[in-house]
């Protein structure tokens, strides 16, 4: 890769994996899930929308409604819902490894859309051993936690899951808009949604300085920023390659949890977190081979 591909690369892990820690300060603080959603949505429009109007992008996305509302809600609103919803009982780290199985829900569901998409050889050895990973997270490491913290961990997994929709119903509807246009509109969209919610929930004191740059650099930077960069990073050197951000942002998230967070590590969640990495490597394995790009 060149410099500019290497620096979008790590710009874009280091960005998405930190979006768990950012969410979890926010929650730890009292910030209500509907005012961190709209306020992630909301900045991650204010970087996108400006790059998609100075492309001419951001009107062909507007042009199809139908299917531009489908993509914001799996692409964003009901994914990211979720995934706060479901970390205010687990882990930021853990949070971040179970929705890297996004690729092994895609693999299960893309036959249904698309019969080229159809799994076979190692990607039915990655679903199987990504699966395991999940249930050995949800058992062993969640498991002895409680029943909410098994029931967060559901929650992000439904995110993974919903999150495996986006890239169907963007092949089939979307092609034609460039990138930032459509996930300019996705932003826009999911904001107005997460509006009243905010509203409704403002905070009831004034969060800590900490939780406000946590929140700025969770929707204008992970939200914003980390979109344009992994988009950017497909242009350069196809979308295959650009995927590998996806093995690598929950390794970040994870490190930022022990680290920052005081979070445990233990043998199960490395157990765990190498067999859902590896499945989603292996699940994903067919459209490497045929080169995509």
């Amino acid at each position: 890769m060149s410099a500019r591909s290497l620096l979008l690369f790590a710009i874009t892990c280091a960005l998405w994996g930190g979006s768990y820690l950012f969410m979890k300060v926010a929650l730890d603080d009292d910030v209500s899930v509907g005012f961190i959603l709209f306020i992630r949505t909301a900045l991650g429009a204010a970087v996108l929308v400006p790059i998609a109007l100075r492309a001419g992008a951001l009107r062909p996305a507007f042009g199809r409604r139908g299917p531009l509302a489908l993509l914001a809600a799996t692409q964003v609103v009901l994914p990211f819902a979720l995934i706060v919803l479901g970390e205010q009982w687990i882990d930021s780290g853990l949070t971040g490894v179970l929705v890297a199985a996004a690729p092994i829900f895609m693999a299960l569901i893309a036959p249904w859309f698309d019969p080229e998409e159809r799994s076979s050889g190692r990607a039915l050895v990655g679903i199987a051993v990504g699966m395991a990973g999940v249930v050995l997270l949800l058992v062993a490491d969640l498991g002895g936690l409680g029943g909410t913290a098994v029931i967060g961990g559901l929650m992000v997994l439904g995110a993974a899951a919903t999150y495996a929709f986006a890239p169907l119903l963007y092949k089939r509807s979307f092609a034609a808009v460039p990138h930032v246009g459509a996930m300019a509109a996705v932003m826009l969209v999911s904001a107005v949604v997460y509006l009243p919610a905010a509203l409704v929930a403002l905070p009831t004191h004034a969060p800590g300085v900490l939780t406000w740059l946590g929140l700025f650099v969770l929707g204008a930077g992970g939200t914003g920023v980390a979109f344009w960069c992994f988009y950017e990073l497909m242009e350069d050197i196809g979308a295959a390659r650009a995927s590998v951000v996806a093995y690598i942002a929950p390794m970040f998230a994870v490190l930022y949890g022990v680290l920052l967070l005081e979070e445990p590590f233990t043998v199960f969640t490395l157990c765990g977190m190498t067999l859902i990495l590896g499945g989603s490597w292996l699940a994903a394995h067919r459209a490497v081979d045929a080169g995509m790009d």
